[in-house]
C-alpha cells in the first residue's frame, strides 16, 4: 500500500493520515513526490517526501523526507518500510526503519513517531484483516 498506492492509507486510519497527494511522478516509481498530511502528537502537520526505493521482490519502500514539521528538529529522516510474510501461518511482519541527523544535541530522539508508526501499522492491519 506504501509503495504502490500511499494516497489510499488515509482509508485506512484516517485519525492519523488525512491524505497523501502526488506532487511529481507517478505512484510505485523512484523520484516520486509526494505530499503527506498526517497528526502526530495531537497536531497537524505536513511532509514532502521522495521516494528513494521501491523493492516489490522485498516489499520495500523508501521515502526522504524533504520538507515539513520533521525538517525543523532533523537535518535528514529517511523512512524505510518492508514487509515479510511470517514464516510460520499467514499474515506478515511489517518493519519501519527511521534514519535521522538531528540538528543538534538538544532534539529528543523521534521515539512518539514510532508509536504513530505503529499503530498506523496496526489499523492498516485491522483494515486489510477486515476486508478478507
Amino acid at each position: 500500500m506504501f509503495a504502490h498506492k500511499p494516497h489510499h492509507v488515509h482509508h485506512t486510519c484516517y485519525d492519523k493520515i488525512q491524505g497523501c497527494d502526488l506532487h511529481e511522478g507517478e505512484w510505485g516509481k523512484v523520484g516520486t513526490i509526494v505530499h503527506w498530511s498526517y497528526v502526530h502528537d495531537g497536531k497537524a502537520k505536513k511532509a514532502k517526501e521522495v521516494v528513494e526505493a521501491v523493492d516489490s521482490d522485498k516489499n520495500l519502500v523508501t521515502f526522504r523526507v524533504i520538507e515539513g514539521d520533521l525538517m525543523e528538529e532533523y537535518k535528514s529522516f529517511v523512512i524505510t518500510i518492508q514487509v515479510s510474510p511470517k514464516s510460520e501461518g499467514s499474515g506478515s511482519v511489517v518493519h519501519w526503519t527511521l534514519e535521522y541527523e538531528k540538528l543538534h544535541g538538544g532534539i529528543a530522539h523521534p521515539e512518539t513517531l514510532l508509536q504513530f508508526v505503529q499503530d498506523v501499522s496496526k489499523d492498516i492491519d485491522a483494515h486489510l484483516t477486515q476486508a478478507s
